[in-house]
């Protein structure tokens, strides 16, 4: 977002678009913050990569001009939604120690007005490395995190962080044809500045070239954007997602659209507090981007 840019009309509906998201979410003024986001092996890689992890402390990166440094995690919360998932039969793994990048920093740093403004529990679903957990059961961790957050007796803001359709040049362990490349992906945490220069680059000049048209990857598509937020916008066809094979995510809308978990696992929190209604939905297919683009608001009730 800070380095290729579509054009002023669009720029300037998306910034529409998150100033009420933003005025929604002063609005509502949460006391607690549960934020559901992927990784790009910043974070997690295959030496050890769980489907599921809750952070009792964490720290960002800084990736792609975003803030650096930790985020004020409220570490008793985080045990506490731990324990009650854990009990309810969902398997999840704790990091005392979770490094996150821009797919957490990005969305609290625009939301929240910085990654320390407000007390959070940072949860990681594994959206890249396959093999990925089928989507129920990303569904059941929504629900099992959201029962868990409302016994805390506290306001609080579920945040789905990812995108929709979108196939960035994200490494994957199938295609890694040398040692070197899947050594990468097994460990390579804290890279050298160049290294993690270099990556950036990359993704910069992919960005650059898809919005020229002169790029290989999967198209965006904005019938199966739309779909997704058709099905979980509606309370009574959330359980859809339930049907969608890992593979038809790939298909339809790139290797990087199973970033949507995020958006399932949200709106299965949202749901636990009984129906809910979308009060605001903005949709944007942005190639310089390299994403389908929305930004929508919940809240629970019908009224």
């Amino acid at each position: 977002m800070e380095y290729v840019q579509p054009s002023d009309d669009v720029r300037a509906r998306v910034d529409t678009a998150l100033a009420g998201a933003r005025a929604f979410v002063e609005d509502y003024d949460p006391e607690l913050v549960v934020i559901f986001a992927p990784d790009h092996y910043n974070g997690f890689f295959y030496d050890m990569m769980p489907p599921f992890c809750i952070g009792g402390r964490a720290h960002a990166i800084g990736d792609f001009k975003t803030p650096e440094g930790a985020l004020s995690v409220d570490h008793d919360a985080a045990l506490a939604i731990t324990e009650s998932v854990l009990a309810s039969g969902v398997d999840t793994a704790l990091s005392e120690d979770l490094i996150v990048d821009h797919g957490f920093s990005q969305p609290l740093d625009i939301l929240l007005g910085g990654i320390d403004a407000r007390p959070v529990v940072p949860v990681f679903i594994n959206s890249v490395a396959e093999p990925l957990v089928p989507a129920h059961r990303v569904r059941a961790l929504g629900e099992a995190v959201g029962r868990a957050a409302a016994e805390l007796g506290r306001r609080v803001l579920v945040i789905g962080s990812g995108g929709l359709s979108h196939d960035p040049p994200v490494p994957r362990m199938a295609e890694a044809d040398t040692a070197e490349k899947v050594a990468r992906l097994i460990n390579n945490r804290n890279p050298a500045d160049e290294a993690r220069a270099a990556r950036q680059a990359r993704t910069i000049a992919a960005a650059e070239a898809f919005a020229e048209g002169g790029s290989g990857m999967h198209p965006l598509n904005p019938e199966w954007d739309n779909l997704v937020l058709d099905v979980l916008g509606d309370p009574a066809r959330r359980t859809e997602t339930d049907t969608w094979a890992n593979d038809w995510f790939a298909q339809q809308a790139g290797n990087s659209a199973h970033e949507v978990r995020t958006w399932i696992a949200a709106h299965a929190a949202l749901s636990t507090a009984g129906s809910y209604r979308v009060t605001s939905r903005f949709y944007e297919p942005i190639e310089a981007w390299i994403a389908g683009f929305a930004v929508t608001t919940a809240v629970t009730g019908t009224a």
